[in-house]
């Protein structure tokens, strides 16, 4: 229960009609779950706009609306406030009702197109191993120091957000990661949070669904590096061109890290496996057990941010040893008959780059690679074509197949993709439909050293068909086929 004129003095509202003086004993934003008493934020959404809800939740007597645009009718009894922006509001709001919780960790959030999940989960780790309680919300699994909390979204509702930062805090958190998603940043899900840290990966093309364009893509993540105050680090990947777009408005500390370039955190790899790096950070070398360029460019995000964060730099480069990788990302399969399956999330063109540029610098010119991938449906149409072309272009051979088709048909995702290839790809170029029969058909049929990437899905154990969610994890699928060898 919470003082209504207390909470208002965290939103700033343009106009107020109706009693402060009352107490308010929730806070929500679905109208389902508004009660007697309680206090609804009125947000318009992606699909729905909650204002339409405004007379049905006032005629149950919830105690105070926030909103927008005030209705035509307004209901005895009931505070309306009208704001700016419902979303800001509810962020502030829901920061408030749960006692300000970011702002009693030290919270470190992470964007960019690739590289959220790793990097945020393995600053998680890294705070572990340094003896802290920590929490984590990412894309795979939300954790309260070890105890794992299912994840719907990459970045959750202002709601459950500030609920989970305030349970990390009642547990004794001292810190906690974050990704940020670019739909969190534009729809202000983390409006309110307090950050002490941000770190921008790298910017390619995804999610073009929603912001139509790349440049509002990239202002949409630039939103989050706005919002840290002056006494937060901003550390951004100085190889990426976005980077300084980033923080041209921010008030935090710049920092920078870099394989290519003089950086403030400066990584090199020595020495590459597909079992591991020999990698320089900022001249000392560490064994770690990541493979890749991208991977690289991870752990040279999380050295930096974990220093920034105020870990001492020795004990961060004596763990980042004992770091392993996430669930779904670079997982890597060996049968004894040498054949390599490895699973990752890529789902971008650029993130199937930097896999198989990775797999290709390992088993070198002579070595046989097989690439299974889809497209997700209901999504950006113009990356299927794309993403078919950069793992024609790197893979010895090429299997088509489902990911999430959602309400689209397969078929007609795999003839984007299709359209995307020349006629010689097309020759080495395999369509299976089905993405059970797809994986089986690449393993079965791959050479002693092939290596088979099974690429989009990663750590998920679904798959989605006709809005339908059935159990389906690419881990089993390849290891059910290594099996079977």
């Amino acid at each position: 229960m919470e003082k209504l004129s207390r909470l208002l003095t965290e939103i700033e509202p343009i106009e107020v009609i109706g009693d402060t003086d009352k107490n308010v004993v929730s806070l929500e934003s679905d109208s389902r779950k508004a009660v007697k008493d309680g206090m609804f934020v009125a947000v318009r959404g992606v699909t729905t706009d909650g204002h339409k809800y405004i007379p049905v939740v006032a005629s149950n007597h919830v105690g105070a609306i926030v909103c927008e645009e005030l209705p035509a009718s307004l209901q005895k009894g009931v505070t309306y406030i009208r704001v700016a922006d419902s979303a800001v509001a509810l962020g502030r709001l829901a920061s408030a009702w749960h006692g300000h919780p970011s702002a009693k960790l030290r919270l470190v959030g992470v964007t960019g197109t690739n590289g959220k999940t790793t990097t945020a989960t393995l600053l998680y780790e890294m705070a572990r191993l340094e003896g802290y309680k920590a929490g984590l919300i990412s894309t795979v699994c939300n954790y309260i120091e070890g105890r794992a909390i299912p994840t719907t979204h990459t970045t959750p509702d202002p709601l459950t957000l500030n609920a989970l930062l305030a349970e990390m805090v009642e547990t004794g958190c001292d810190y906690a990661f974050m990704e940020v998603s670019s739909h969190a940043a534009e729809q202000h899900r983390i409006a309110g949070l307090t950050f002490a840290g941000g770190v921008f990966s790298n910017l390619t093309r995804d999610h073009l669904d929603y912001h139509h364009t790349v440049d509002n893509y990239m202002r949409a993540k630039k939103k989050f590096f706005d919002m840290l105050p002056a006494d937060a680090f901003a550390l951004i990947n100085a190889d990426d061109k976005s980077g300084r777009f980033m923080v041209q408005n921010t008030k935090a500390r710049i920092f920078t890290y870099s394989l290519r370039n003089d950086a403030d955190f400066r990584g090199k790899i020595i020495e590459t496996r597909l079992d591991g790096t020999l990698l320089q950070l900022n001249g000392r070398d560490v064994e770690v057990q990541f493979t890749g360029r991208f991977n690289a460019y991870n752990l040279t995000a999380v050295y930096g941010a974990a220093v920034l964060t105020g870990f001492d730099p020795e004990e961060v480069l004596v763990n980042m040893s004992r770091l392993v990788p996430v669930a779904g990302r670079f997982q890597t399969f060996r049968s004894p008959k040498g054949i390599t399956a490895i699973v990752d999330y890529a789902h971008t063109p650029d993130a199937l780059v930097n896999v198989l540029d990775t797999i290709r610098e390992i088993v070198g010119a002579g070595g046989m690679i097989t690439t299974v991938v889809g497209a997700g449906g209901d999504r950006d149409h113009g990356k299927r074509p794309l993403m078919a072309q950069e793992a024609a272009c790197r893979s010895d051979r090429l299997v088509l197949t489902a990911d999430n088709p959602r309400t689209e048909a397969p078929e007609a995702i795999i003839a984007d993709m299709k359209a995307g290839l020349s006629d010689s790809e097309i020759r080495r170029t395999l369509v299976v439909a089905d993405r059970h029969e797809a994986i089986r058909t690449a393993i079965l049929t791959a050479r002693e050293g092939e290596v088979v990437l099974v690429a989009g899905k990663g750590h998920e154990t679904y798959q989605e068909i006709n809005g339908i969610r059935h159990h389906f994890d690419d881990r089993e699928e390849v290891m059910a086929a290594l099996g079977s060898l």
